[in-house]
């Protein structure tokens, strides 16, 4: 029972149940019982036939005497027995050759078993690899998703390279056309280039006066031209011509500059008369709101007021004069005609009132 229980081990464990247990433990008390039993029967069996043979033999006995003279018969089961130690031999080699089969049988499922071991575990493998491979596979569909997509950036970068290729060519125009309009410009004015990039132009200009005063010299003009993306420019300069920046588009850019221009040399006169002052008189001009700030003494403080046009249209009031902070009455101080600046100074420098 051992060995099947070994061999239904090695085949199917579930076979393997407490009901099998139990039949077990009953087959083994039977076999017991039959094994004693047997012995039994081969002992009773040996007997009557002894005692079988000695009745036959005192049967044809005619005296005693003749029964201790008689050689002693043969065994009436000798052919029996011979042949059952024959067949007991051949059960006990049939058995060792079962045996055999049966150790046969347990290295072959051992093997079984090991290559069926094996066999899970090159499953388990390719499983394992087919999910690599899986991966691999999607990972290599993001890589051409992402090369595609690579793709389409580097096309529209072109197209935005090539815009911007077209834009610099436009940019280059215009520089030089600036560059004209500088070279044009220098036949009647003196040009000083500060800066100039790919969206900035920075010059000094020191226009020459439509008279002849050689004695006088204007401080010179700085100008930033700024250009953006949308072709469009930025003129900046000084707050005596420019009250704030000037934009417009690139054909507006010639009649900016000319009418800056001319509005320079047209405060010419009026620039160069303050310039001049300034060597004789502390004064301050303040070009967005044309007044010039005159200090005569530390305490006294006296403003005047420049119309638009002047000296040609325009006229030079006294608008305040202050001293110590305080407002001064200049009811008095008013002359009979209009004065130019420095007759004003002049007037407001000699005064006893003030």
């Amino acid at each position: 029972m051992a060995e099947v229980r070994c061999v239904l081990q090695q085949c199917d464990p579930a076979l393997l149940d407490p009901a099998l247990d139990q039949w077990d433990c009953e087959a083994g008390r039977m076999l017991l019982h039959l094994t004693d039993s047997r012995r039994v029967q081969k002992v009773l069996l040996r007997q009557l036939f002894v005692l079988d043979a000695m009745m036959s033999l005192l049967e044809g006995l005619q005296s005693a005497r003749q029964l201790m003279t008689l050689p002693c018969p043969p065994h009436p089961d000798g052919r029996a027995r011979h042949r059952w130690k024959g067949l007991k031999m051949e059960s006990r080699s049939g058995g060792e050759e079962t045996e055999t089969l049966l150790q046969r049988l347990l290295e072959k499922i051992q093997q079984i078993n090991t290559k069926r071991q094996t066999l899970t575990q090159l499953i388990a493998q390719l499983h394992s690899k087919k999910q690599q491979c899986e991966q691999l596979q999607e990972s290599l569909q993001k890589a051409q998703n992402a090369l595609q997509s690579c793709e389409r950036q580097l096309l529209q970068l072109e197209a935005e390279s090539a815009a911007a290729l077209c834009q610099l060519t436009g940019w280059q125009r215009i520089r030089d056309k600036l560059q004209a309009y500088v070279s044009e410009a220098q036949d009647v004015m003196q040009i000083n280039l500060l800066s100039f990039s790919q969206s900035e132009l920075r010059v000094e200009l020191s226009p020459r006066p439509p008279t002849p005063l050689s004695s006088i010299e204007l401080e010179p003009l700085q100008l930033s031209l700024t250009w953006s993306h949308d072709d469009r420019f930025t003129l900046q300069g000084s707050e005596c011509l420019l009250r704030g920046p000037v934009l417009g588009g690139r054909s507006t850019l010639s009649a900016a500059l000319l009418d800056l221009l001319q509005n320079y040399m047209g405060q010419f006169l009026m620039l160069s008369e303050i310039q001049g002052l300034r060597s004789s008189f502390a004064i301050d001009w303040c070009p967005a709101e044309r007044r010039l700030v005159f200090l005569k003494s530390a305490l006294l403080v006296c403003e005047l007021q420049v119309e638009e046009g002047y000296p040609e249209r325009g006229v030079v009031r006294l608008q305040s004069v202050r001293r110590d902070g305080n407002p001064v009455d200049t009811s008095a101080l008013q002359p009979l005609s209009d004065l130019s600046l420095t007759n004003w100074l002049v007037f407001l420098h000699r005064s006893p009132l003030l």
